[in-house]
């Protein structure tokens, strides 16, 4: 596995906090579950990014034509699905931009730690970057599920609650 956490240095003062709250370690160790769960290829790369609000909201009108910023965006690559435990998917997943900011007042909107929803957003982030999406209550079932088994696994307790845009 390849996964590549990049944490900006040059963070407002006031978003310091939230910064403080993402492990790269911790997400690593995430991903490398997802991974498995999802049955990539170990030789599968992802990018992660963590960025100021401000960077993040360029990137959500840019990419989304949406104001403000937002918690987490994919960038998928090679349109890779999951695989089977016989045929690994592999190649390029792609990139998650991370907005600690958002987590972090999501985080505390829904009563769990910045840690957490970061933990969230990152699963999320692997899920998108793999089709999966929450356009319909049905699609919302099935992709929400997945990462509850994954995080649940992972934390070893109920994962955190789901925010809703």
């Amino acid at each position: 596995m390849n996964v590549d956490v990049e944490i900006r240095e040059d963070v407002p003062e006031e978003q310091r906090p939230a910064f403080a709250e993402l492990d790269a370690a911790r997400l690593t160790a995430l991903t490398a579950l997802a991974f498995e769960r999802l049955h990539l290829d170990p030789a599968t790369e992802l990018s992660i990014a963590a960025v100021p609000a401000e960077e993040m909201a360029e990137l959500h009108v840019r990419w989304m034509d949406l104001p403000g910023p937002t918690d987490v965006m994919s960038f998928p690559m090679d349109e890779m699905l999951p695989g089977t435990p016989e045929e690994p998917s592999e190649g390029t997943l792609g990139d998650i931009v991370l907005c600690p900011q958002v987590a972090a007042e999501q985080a505390s909107a829904a009563g769990h730690s910045t840690s957490d929803e970061l933990c969230l957003l990152t699963v999320h982030g692997i899920l998108h970057c793999l089709g999966y999406d929450h356009r319909t209550a049905e699609e919302e079932r099935e992709m929400f599920g997945i990462q509850r088994r994954i995080l649940e696994e992972f934390l070893g307790r109920p994962a955190p609650v789901e925010t809703r845009h």
